[in-house]
């Protein structure tokens, strides 16, 4: 049983992993879950990975939520810090960065009259070429 500061620790680091997935920041999840979850061994964190690009998908397609991917990567958590008490800080650290998506800055136009508009800006009317 986890006593409830690693409860959290695990619960806010998962919560972040499926930020990082929907906010495009795939590659700095990719380098981080590399490092956590490598064992040593030839391809120790392949298992991990392929986790995280089927839970990207899904998230990406709908078909899965956020709190089931929030979940599964709770759980492997939970057996990776069970098994490494050592990564707890490690992971405490992916539980409290602040995940930045970036800004989308949306805009609308609004084109009113006759002719090409480029921009927001009136190019004429359009002619027919005749000769």
């Amino acid at each position: 049983m986890l006593d409830e500061a690693t409860t959290a620790i695990i619960t806010g680091a998962a919560g972040n992993i499926v930020a990082y997935m929907l906010n495009g920041r795939a590659d700095a999840l990719r380098n981080w879950v590399s490092k956590v979850f490598h064992d040593g061994s030839t391809g120790g964190s392949s298992a991990s990975l392929r986790a995280l690009e089927k839970d990207s998908l899904a998230l990406g397609r709908g078909a899965a939520s956020e709190s089931d991917v929030k979940a599964r990567w709770a759980i492997l958590l939970t057996s990776l810090l069970t098994a490494h008490p050592e990564l707890r800080s490690e992971i405490g650290m992916m539980a409290a960065t602040p995940v930045d998506g970036g800004m989308i800055n949306v805009g609308s136009q609004h084109n009113y009259g006759p002719g090409t508009f480029i921009g927001g800006n009136n190019y004429g009317g359009i002619t027919g070429g005749s000769s």
